[in-house]
């Protein structure tokens, strides 16, 4: 547990209420005064207090995660040092993790807010406009992990020696395979898009990869595939966005633990990184998203720690010459085109300003485990609503088995949302959150030129809500099947009377024509 003195240090490293400069001046007298030795005191320290607090302020939460990178990144500043390099390519973002969960009094968690800034980069809000407007995609964690069904960090936590682990992924020959399935569940699910492990920490690359280190492919495996080929092709037959996860740590490396004793080492992975990223962007036709993961180094610190290492400004200069259009995330340490909040925690809070994307496992874990059952479709539905009235994505993950076969459950649950889908899109696909801030489990809104959709969560407690008060003049009120809803718009703004018999089991939709285009958020 912290002392009163260590939580002091603590709150004065929160450093909230000062400009950027301010906070770089005040945390680089507080760091210079600690040891090596007691950041790493502090860092282990502040671990064991998150968790003993149970369900703490998120933002609170939030300040801690950043005291803990700052502590973590110190420590790697003062290390590399002695290989004469500097801790950073570039210019970190201005706002943490906290500052964004205290500005929009929101419980979103998104893990890379340190990211490199460099907005040449970054795509124009046209270019990424198609991505916002498709919503909804399908995820998929699946490797030689899947042969052992005890999650895709198997072999770390269960400290499986490289060579052992290697004998296990040679033996992947996955017999029911077929990329065409997989898309045509993405597309009976109402996705519009879908990203698929390409390489994940283990190493295990799914594609005939030149730039493997070992030959550590699918094409020397007993399947003797390129599953991203195939999967990419049939991604591009059925029109849908193809999108490749791929992860530039990889665990059979002695460097990514130790980088600065083992220089030569990690240099090894780097080189790794930029071959297989070169590979992926160059062969295998349009790939509209590069989803990164897992760029922090030796499970330390974050995503920004490491772009001493990686240089992930050069690495996606890189990229955008091979794809100038592809969509890219912000876990390579530069702050990417969108930003993630992983895991299948509910969202509160107001709406996010910025492009953003909620991940989660539909099947209880990231890889396939045999015991796993998919979530429920109540359970499933109420995230996304509430993610897509925030102005958000949402990237849900299944898990294949060891023969390439997704559990029956969740191919049944993917279904039900394309139902679902069916009847409700419009309310979805090409909106945007707003212009209403969403009111907790009560309603949030979405909208797309002059209509408004209401997803009302609570129709009893909604009962007793005025909308606030919009410019433009409410031309029609009516269910997505086109019946009329009672209304009446006040200058101070609109009450609903929702009829008993239109009150839908998961979210029931009130479409609001108004006269003119709707411009903007309100801010309550």
């Amino acid at each position: 547990m912290l002392t009163s003195l260590e939580l002091d240090l603590v709150e004065n490293l929160i450093l909230s209420g000062q400009s950027l400069e301010q906070k770089r001046d005040s945390a680089r007298e507080i760091l210079n005064a600690l040891s090596v030795e007691e950041l790493e005191a502090y860092g282990t320290k502040i671990n064991q207090y998150q968790n003993q607090l149970g369900n703490p302020d998120d933002t609170y939460w939030f300040s801690l995660q950043e005291v803990k990178k700052l502590m973590q990144n110190e420590i790697n500043r003062r290390r590399i040092a002695t290989l004469g390099l500097t801790y950073s390519n570039g210019e970190p973002a201005a706002m943490s993790g906290a500052e964004l969960a205290s500005m929009l009094k929101s419980n979103v968690r998104f893990k890379s807010t340190d990211g490199i800034k460099d907005a040449t980069l970054k795509l124009s809000e046209e270019d990424r406009a198609w991505w916002h407007d498709a919503k909804l995609g399908m995820f998929i964690h699946w490797g030689a992990y899947s042969i052992l069904g005890r999650g895709e960090w198997v072999m770390h936590h269960e400290q499986i020696p490289a060579e052992a682990y290697r004998n296990i992924a040679m033996s992947f020959h996955p017999e029911a395979f077929d990329a065409d399935q997989w898309v045509t569940l993405a597309k009976d699910a109402g996705m519009n898009y879908m990203v698929m492990v390409a390489r994940h920490h283990d190493g295990f690359a799914l594609w005939d990869s030149p730039g493997s280190y070992g030959n550590y492919t699918t094409m020397q495996a007993a399947a003797r595939r390129d599953f991203i080929q195939e999967y990419t092709e049939a991604a591009h037959r059925h029109d849908i966005h193809a999108g490749l996860y791929y992860s530039p740590m990889d665990w059979r490396f002695p460097g990514y633990f130790d980088p600065v004793e083992q220089y030569e080492n990690a240099l090894q992975m780097k080189q790794q990184l930029y071959d297989q990223i070169s590979e992926l962007m160059t062969r295998y036709g349009q790939i509209d998203i590069l989803w990164y993961d897992g760029s922090w180094l030796s499970h330390k610190g974050s995503d920004a720690g490491g772009a001493w290492l990686w240089e992930p400004v050069k690495l996606n200069r890189m990229v955008r010459t091979y794809n100038p259009k592809v969509v890219i995330n912000e876990r390579s340490g530069w702050e990417g085109d969108f930003s993630c909040d992983e895991g299948p925690h509910d969202i509160r809070g107001g709406i996010i300003p910025f492009p953003w994307e909620k991940n989660f496992s539909v099947g209880g874990s990231w890889a396939w485990q045999p015991g796993n059952k998919a979530m429920a479709l109540e359970k499933v539905m109420d995230l996304i609503l509430n993610v897509f009235v925030r102005g958000g994505n949402a990237l849900l993950n299944v898990t294949p088995d060891k023969d390439g076969k997704i559990p029956d459950d969740q191919v049944l649950l993917f279904r039900q949302i394309g139902e679902w889908m069916k009847v409700h899109g419009e309310s979805i696909y090409g909106t945007r959150g707003g212009p209403f801030q969403p009111l907790d489990d009560v309603y949030g809104a979405t909208y797309k030129d002059n209509v408004i959709y209401l997803h009302i969560f609570n129709p009893e407690a909604f009962s007793h809500v005025l909308l606030p008060a919009i410019q433009q003049q409410v031309l029609a009120c009516q269910t997505i099947s086109g019946r009329a809803i009672p209304y009446r718009q006040h200058a101070d703004g609109i009450s609903i009377q929702l009829p008993e018999d239109c009150v839908e089991a998961i979210d029931t939709n009130v479409k609001i024509t108004v006269d003119r285009a709707v411009e903007g958020i309100l801010t309550n």
